[in-house]
């Protein structure tokens, strides 16, 4: 008797548990909620050097990722900036960052026709003193999961370039030597 208590025992505790992984599988299929990305990050952006250069706050927007500048240390004019594909920037020219952000394989730039890389973003300017203050939207990114996530395969870059980009010219708009990076990860 006290063998058939527990077999019976045993059988009605793994039909339980089957009824509980039916269950949830079920559950997660009709809309289990994926983790909500994060509502910004702070990037900390770095020169050539290796020394500070600044912050970069990316926060979602309607349209794209809201990038708030607060940098320092640059040229005074117009400067590039544009998401690279891979979270590493290693000095003095930031070719770790590998090229644009572009998941869709699309052409260089905002203003072309068979544009644009997702990494690209608008120009900015830097005062006299090299110093930026200023608010962009990256049009073609997100902060959710996704192809266009800044997050996708461990992260991304963002990068300064020396010059203003043109908008059109493949790979880069003409936009100069990279003169500072920051990592963008969760």
């Amino acid at each position: 008797m006290h063998s058939t208590h527990r077999a019976f025992r045993t059988m009605h505790l793994a039909a339980l548990a089957a009824m509980l992984t039916l269950a949830c599988s079920a559950a997660m299929a009709k809309g289990a909620k994926a983790p909500k990305p994060p509502k910004s990050v702070v990037v900390k952006m770095q020169n050539a050097q290796g020394k500070d250069a600044g912050t970069a706050t990316l926060s979602s927007a309607t349209g794209g990722v809201k990038i708030k500048l607060n940098l320092h240390g640059l040229t005074a004019g117009e400067h590039g900036l544009h998401v690279h594909q891979a979270a590493k920037c290693e000095g003095p020219d930031f070719k770790s960052a590998g090229p644009h952000f572009n998941p869709d394989t699309k052409k260089h730039g905002l203003q072309n026709a068979e544009g644009p890389h997702a990494g690209d973003v608008p120009n900015f300017k830097a005062d006299i003193k090299g110093n930026a203050k200023a608010t962009l939207i990256a049009p073609n990114v997100t902060l959710a999961d996704g192809p266009h996530s800044v997050f996708t395969g461990g992260g991304t870059a963002l990068v300064v370039h020396a010059k203003a980009d043109d908008g059109k010219t493949d790979p880069s708009g003409n936009s100069g030597d990279r003169i500072a990076c920051g990592v963008v990860a969760k």
